[in-house]
């Protein structure tokens, strides 16, 4: 009966994509001499630049990989696309192209901005507790890592806002192989330093918000968050579906009962309708904004909202311009369960990459009390701005390298010497690590053969490297990382400072256990999102290594997120076992007609941001 099963909904999944390409075919006879090239060619994204448009990945279906070419050279528009990509994928979950292994004779420098958002892993989470796997390639593993805290020596303040540390061990991933683990610990805030914040919640109330995971919740995930508030700091509230409400304009942050009346009054219904609540929930940050202090406007949603603007980069351009002007944006998402609108990741993910902020994802109240409430200064309080890691290996030892994740934070090698090429921000305690893979030129798994002597062309070849015109017999790599004091609210120098240091062979650990319990963990982390991912590039890992791996490195676990994650996967490896697919038809599209997008989809004329001069 199980086969029976497992026939007929083979059988109708390949019925449903022939009926994709059906439908293709007939928008493509219509529509293909009304498009132009220009817009066929601003679907695609490639994986170097740096984000100012959605990439085209997320709206690619299966339909369209049956067909083996881009749809864009069917002659389908950005907006036909995003029609279609709706009726047949759960949500926008962009599949990342995988880091490959470099080769360190051609290219020895890596170049990545730190990144410090969690939504990747709570979304995975949220996915297996439903009894589903996430798209493939779809996880951001980086995320999936930096969710969990390591125990990273404090910097002194007074030398710098950050203190750097690696790690060298054989890595679990692939034989004769290397893993370098890298770690950044930003500084912690003492209660005085504290600034003044100026928040803006700008709530989506549309009616696919009413489920308990959303509204209801998102109303709690705030009450936790304004507890930490007291009187210096401001609040706002602007919601949006069908029409705009103001509910509170700069009350003071210690005025909880008048938070809560405000969040309490809030109901879902109508459809979305974003582009003016985020004009006025700018304006309002900009009408109670504090010099030195936060100024931040958090949006929280569940998915696709309507933002009555021309284009997505119009969207990307006015929350930079925004961010220019003082104010930052964090995201917030709610809601990957049933009748809901198209969650839509990548979006959020761009919008607070750009726009100084976070992107976090709440599915629970646990969740939302972690990131708005324990961790309020490493969401809110930035120590440093435009942060970037340059990675530089010695060819004499390093033949190939694989930076694991951080694959929509990717620089050009010139970006990192560019102080007006956008990176990310660091807030108040907060730690980054970063992992590669390495193989030394005497492994004998290298994926590219050898040509010649690696060694003896080090540091004589023009611009081979950047800093290092010749590395000694035992230095692995040169670690850089570059970045801007953030103080105040503000950036407190426009050229950025940079922090060096050596990372040596004989620093290397020879066996694997001998490693710190966190450098174990990690790794089993960013082996379960490589292998969660169809990862092409790991062979000698499965879930019962990485599970016997993270349980021996449980280390200090006072809030359990260790041994949540080690459930996690086992429950991962039961739903891989029984054959669970990937999260298609992850939504309710049964329900959707309940909440009708009847939101004007014009152009929304916004104001131009305001300059602190301009201020009154």
């Amino acid at each position: 009966m199980d086969d029976f099963h497992a026939l007929t909904q083979a059988v109708m999944v390949n019925v449903n994509r022939r009926l994709g390409l059906v439908f293709i075919a007939l928008v493509v006879a219509a529509c293909n001499h009304h498009t132009s090239t220009e817009d066929a060619d601003n679907t695609r994204l490639s994986a170097s630049e740096t984000v100012e448009s959605l990439p085209p990945a997320d709206f690619q279906v299966d339909a369209a990989a049956l067909l083996a070419q881009p749809l864009s050279k069917h002659g389908l528009t950005h907006a036909m696309i995003t029609t279609y990509a709706r009726a047949q994928s759960p949500g926008r979950f962009i599949p990342y192209v995988q880091n490959g292994n470099m080769v360190t004779a051609e290219t020895p420098v890596s170049t990545f901005s730190i990144d410090v958002d969690t939504a990747s892993y709570v979304t995975l989470r949220q996915q297996i507790n439903l009894g589903l796997l996430p798209q493939k390639n779809s996880l951001r593993v980086e995320e999936l890592v930096n969710y969990f805290d390591y125990d990273y020596p404090l910097p002194n303040i007074n030398d710098a806002p950050f203190s750097i540390h690696t790690e060298l061990a054989p890595s679990p991933y692939n034989q004769d192989t290397k893993l370098l683990r890298i770690g950044v610990q930003g500084y912690k805030l003492m209660p005085e330093q504290i600034k003044a914040r100026n928040l803006v919640f700008l709530i989506d109330v549309s009616g696919s918000m009413s489920s308990a995971d959303k509204l209801p919740l998102l109303k709690q995930a705030l009450m936790l968050l304004s507890s930490g508030l007291n009187a210096q700091d401001k609040v706002s509230i602007v919601v949006y579906a069908d029409g705009l409400r103001q509910v509170l304009d700069g009350v003071n942050g210690n005025a909880l009962q008048q938070i809560k009346q405000g969040l309490n009054s809030l109901e879902a219904g109508g459809g979305t309708d974003g582009g003016k609540g985020l004009a006025l929930a700018y304006e309002l940050a900009q009408k109670h904004f504090i010099e030195h202090g936060v100024n931040q406007v958090l949006l929280a949603t569940d998915g696709d909202f309507n933002l009555g603007m021309s284009n997505q980069t119009e969207l990307v351009d006015y929350v930079v311009q925004q961010r220019l002007s003082g104010v930052g944006l964090t995201t917030l998402g709610f809601g990957l369960g049933a009748a809901t609108a198209q969650f839509n990741d990548g979006l959020l993910e761009q919008l607070a990459a750009k726009a100084n902020g976070q992107y976090a994802y709440i599915d629970t109240l646990n969740e939302a009390r972690k990131v708005l409430h324990d961790q309020l200064s490493q969401t809110l309080d930035i120590i440093a701005a435009d942060v970037k890691i340059q990675i530089e290996f010695n060819p004499a030892i390093v033949s190939e390298y694989r930076l694991i994740g951080y694959e929509s934070r990717q620089l050009h090698r010139q970006d990192f010497h560019n102080d007006k090429v956008d990176a990310a921000e660091i807030g108040a305690g907060q730690s980054v690590t970063a992992l590669y893979e390495l193989r030394y030129n005497q492994s004998t798994q290298l994926m590219n053969s050898p040509s010649g002597d690696k060694s003896s062309g080090v540091g004589k070849q023009p611009g081979a490297l950047s800093h290092r015109q010749q590395f000694d017999g035992d230095e692995v790599a040169l670690l850089s990382l570059r970045y801007k004091p953030f103080h105040g609210g503000q950036l407190a120098a426009s050229k950025s400072l940079l922090i060096s240091q050596m990372i040596l062979a004989n620093t290397e650990y020879k066996n694997l256990q001998q490693t710190s319990d966190d450098f174990r963990f990690a790794a089993a982390v960013a082996g379960f999102g490589q292998l969660v991912n169809h990862n092409h590039y790991v062979h000698d890992i499965d879930y019962d290594k990485l599970i016997s791996l993270a349980a021996g490195a449980m280390a200090n676990d006072p809030f359990g997120y260790r041994h949540e994650f080690l459930q996690l996967m086992r429950t991962t490896q039961l739903l891989v076992a029984q054959g669970a697919v990937p999260s298609g038809g992850f939504y309710d599209d049964v329900d959707e007609p309940q909440y009708p997008r009847n939101a004007t989809t014009e152009a929304y004329p916004m104001p131009k941001p305001l300059t602190p001069g301009e201020r009154q």
